[in-house]
């Protein structure tokens, strides 16, 4: 099931539309240290992960970012993102769902997913690590844990995260689990 999402270029593009409005609000609540207003200072990164045949324009690869324009203030606001997970090089879909999809009742094997998606062997197991080492223990997650009851498995992460988020199809829990990630980006969270 993760699968038909992650080949699908309408979700990578439905994606960048939520990433458009969640910048939009960001640059409409001005600076959150001084009140200034916010310009644009938007940058591209170089996101792997995109299965191959898949065209996203050179738009997707934009990164919205602003600046304050009160001198003495200048900081810089990274919008939320549902695309990005932080600093991550690859897709936040990727990161989450390929994890995922390892966890299953009939997990793919890691060289079918690299060879999927362009990740190595390695680069899968830093994600598992990552979603069961670090995550659990990063301020973000200990903040945010309580939201869920019945406790989350932190032993089954991200699947056991992606099935807390109610929706009719498996796309709007995906896109639950997204807009959850990209809090991580904000520090007023």
């Amino acid at each position: 099931m993760y699968l038909n999402i992650l080949q699908d270029s309408r979700f990578y593009h439905f994606l960048l539309q939520v990433d458009q409005d969640l910048a939009e609000q960001a640059r409409g609540s001005g600076c959150r240290f001084c009140g200034g207003r916010l310009h644009s200072a938007c940058y591209l990164r170089k996101p792997r992960g995109i299965p191959p045949g898949i065209d996203l324009g050179p738009g997707f690869a934009v990164c919205y970012s602003f600046c304050c324009s009160a001198e003495g203030c200048r900081r810089r606001h990274q919008a939320p993102s549902v695309r990005f997970l932080g600093r991550k090089v690859y897709l936040a879909a990727m990161v989450a769902l390929v994890t995922a999809m390892r966890q299953g009742p009939s997990p793919r094997t890691a060289r079918q997913l690299g060879r999927q998606f362009g990740a190595d062997r390695r680069t899968l197991c830093r994600w598992r690590r990552w979603w069961r080492a670090l995550f659990p223990r990063s301020d973000f997650w200990r903040r945010a844990v309580g939201r869920f009851m019945p406790p989350v498995e932190e032993a089954h992460l991200p699947q056991s995260l992606v099935a807390r988020f109610t929706g009719r199809s498996l796309l709007e829990r995906v896109l639950g689990l997204l807009r959850f990630l990209s809090a991580m980006a904000n520090p007023d969270f």
